[in-house]
């Protein structure tokens, strides 16, 4: 009887282990994961901010150039506007298409990649 008893505290005690070692390994993962997606997100922000950066200045010399063009600056700067506007109204109408679900999809992808290796 005694033998049985302490086998099951020796049963006890590596099912405690497991327990707590599954614990630091899915936090461990979570903390890995985290870190893949904040790393992904800074660098898709810096690379946002390069483009934005040419977006606008390529936007002031396409201003400047129709204005020129036109005869009137104030004129080349209003058509850019009305260009963004339509862009704005494009991208607002489409944007669970076009945004919602494609980052949806990133970050599901990155959060559940190489989950098969700790089964």
């Amino acid at each position: 009887m005694e033998n049985t008893f302490t086998k099951l505290e020796e049963l006890a005690a590596s099912l405690k282990a497991y327990i707590n070692t599954r614990i630091t390994s899915v936090k461990l993962s979570v903390a890995e994961k985290t870190a893949q997606v904040i790393a992904n997100m800074i660098a898709g922000l810096v690379v946002a901010f390069v483009f934005i950066c040419f977006l606008i200045f390529s936007s002031i010399a396409l201003a400047l150039w129709l204005g020129e063009w036109m005869g009137k600056p104030w004129a080349g700067f209003l058509i850019v506007a009305v260009l963004y506007l339509l862009l704005g109204f494009v991208v607002w109408i489409a944007r669970v298409k076009f945004i919602r679900l494609p980052l949806m999809n990133i970050l599901i992808k990155q959060f559940f990649s190489n989950d098969h290796e700790s089964d």
